[in-house]
């Protein structure tokens, strides 16, 4: 999850990439500041576009690089002349909406659900767009999926969820920073009758419920199988 950017015209910055072995899912594209406007690409969803009325600059592109299936879906327009609020971040299964009438953010696109773990889990839901702040809109709610709720009024950006990869929520135009987004996980899914151990301690290994062998990394580690 990359940082957020700080109050005022400034970007946030784009996530960095979860990998295993050869397989690399991207990070997420970074948000917009208020200038310049134009939202970063990312693979597991595009940033959000700064509002201000440039139609030209649009959100960020989603699954970039490209892939098949796709990675995550395109950042929300906030170009319309008479609304200042920012775009949503693109999630993995939806868009990030656009700015909404009365200086207000997007809200972020929604996240994958994957069973991997059991009971149903998303991931990477989008940012919440940050709203015009000397006006009376009302920021972004973050997409399913750990996205963050932007900066609302006197309460501050809130951060994607840990280990979900969810977009940070959008700051004000002037005082309110933007929140980060939050880290990645790497899970591995083996048949039942392979041992799993994991480096250092701060990944863990665990039990499906149908009886396969899981491994969860958090931090940069090594999985030993045997």
């Amino acid at each position: 999850g990359g940082a957020g950017g700080p109050a005022g015209s400034n970007n946030g910055v784009a996530g960095s990439n979860s990998v295993f072995s050869t397989i690399t899912s991207a990070g997420g594209g970074l948000g917009s500041g208020a200038t310049p406007r134009a939202g970063g690409d990312g693979g597991s969803g595009g940033g959000g576009r700064g509002g201000g009325g440039e139609p030209s600059a649009t959100g960020g592109s989603g699954n970039t690089p490209p892939v098949s299936p796709p990675q995550g879906n395109n950042g929300g327009f906030g170009g319309s002349p008479s609304n200042c609020g920012a775009g949503g971040g693109g999630g993995a299964t939806a868009v990030g909406e656009a700015n909404q009438p009365t200086h207000s953010g997007g809200d972020g696109g929604a996240g994958a659900p994957n069973t991997i773990l059991g009971p149903d889990t998303s991931y990477a839901g989008g940012g919440g767009g940050g709203a015009c702040e000397p006006q009376s809109g009302t920021g972004g709610c973050g997409g399913a999926g750990g996205g963050g709720d932007a900066a609302k009024g006197g309460t501050s950006a809130v951060a994607g969820t840990t280990n979900t990869g969810g977009g940070g929520g959008g700051g004000g135009e002037t005082t309110k920073a933007a929140a980060a987004g939050g880290s990645g996980i790497v899970i591995v899914r083996g048949p039942s009758a392979v041992t799993f151990s994991v480096a250092p301690g701060t990944n863990s290994t665990a039990t499906h419920p149908g009886g396969d062998k899981l491994a969860t990394f958090t931090v940069s580690g090594t999985l030993t199988v045997a």
